[in-house]
């Protein structure tokens, strides 16, 4: 089974991001997806940057992914999208419509792409549909419960690889809002790069004080860190081709260090989440996975 390490969902400093890019050069995952695909207006990288880091861990024996981006908004988003569609070297992680009309419209088109999260396939037929236009792999939603993605699986009726989301603050929407810079009380176009300040985003409690959601600029994610460490029994029993790993602000390369030894039989799952229990930016849960409400923890810790 393989590891990927998802696209950067924050919005780091440039130089943060190298040097966590370098570091994961060294780390046990098998794949990497790179690009921005939260907000265009996330300018410590543009798209030069992100295919020299794609050189460079292709240079270190990874599959490389350029993850397009969610909502494309403007003509300068859609000039990026082009170009990432026609960069001719890296597989394109499609994750709005507009990219799976770039890379499947024209006289030569791409037959190797990757289906992202976003695309909202939930059923075998999309899958399908998307299957026929040339995509080779589809990442799950992460909503998506075991069983459901088990019969999307078996209604396909042909061999494609899977990937499901296995550790991470769950992305839950995006908005042409940006509920960061609404925070400080700012307009979207003149943001100040808010973000820059919260490596995990804002963490947003209930009146009551308990965790409720965390704001990364116009996507909003869960407060709890999904994660199936424990559940990586079932995981592998399904047959499931990729775990993706989402980064976090710190001790991502211990999470991926822990996910690939139990995923090779070195720990047992339930020791591999205990130890990921302090390196985590808050409590873990995997209620969609089992087909509960997202935010539970079915395994008693």
């Amino acid at each position: 089974m393989k590891l990927a390490l998802g696209p950067l969902l924050y919005y780091w400093p440039r130089q943060s991001t190298l040097a966590f890019y370098a570091d994961m050069a060294d780390a046990p995952v098998d794949v990497v997806y790179l690009g921005e695909t939260v907000c265009s207006r996330r300018h410590e990288l543009r798209l030069p940057d992100w295919i020299e880091i794609a050189e460079m861990l292709a240079g270190a024996g990874k599959e490389v992914v350029l993850s397009s981006q969610v909502l494309v908004e403007s003509e300068s988003d859609l000039k990026t999208l082009r170009r990432i569609v026609a960069n001719g070297t890296f597989r394109v992680e499609a994750n709005d419509m507009g990219a799976v009309e770039l890379l499947t419209s024209g006289d030569a088109p791409v037959t190797n792409w990757i289906a992202g999260p976003t695309l909202n396939i939930f059923n075998p037929v999309t899958l399908g549909m998307f299957a026929d236009l040339g995509a080779t792999r589809w990442v799950a939603p992460p909503e998506m419960s075991r069983k459901q993605i088990a019969e999307l699986r078996h209604g396909l009726g042909r061999d494609m690889e899977t990937e499901i989301f296995a550790h991470g603050r769950l992305p839950l929407a995006y908005s042409a809002r940006c509920f960061t810079a609404r925070h400080f009380n700012l307009q979207k176009d003149t943001c100040e790069f808010r973000c820059l300040q919260f490596a995990d985003g804002i963490p947003l409690k209930t009146r009551e004080g308990e965790p409720f959601l965390t704001l990364n600029g116009i996507q909003t994610q869960s407060a709890h860190v999904h994660t199936l460490l424990a559940d990586l029994p079932a995981v592998v029993a399904d047959g499931i081709d990729i775990l993706r790993i989402s980064p976090q602000g710190e001790h991502t390369g211990k999470i991926v260090d822990l996910f690939r030894r139990a995923v090779d039989g070195l720990i047992p799952p339930m020791d591999a989440l205990t130890d990921a229990l302090p390196l985590l930016p808050d409590e873990p849960c995997n209620g969609f996975w089992h087909g509960r409400p997202g935010v539970e923890q079915f395994v008693t810790l």
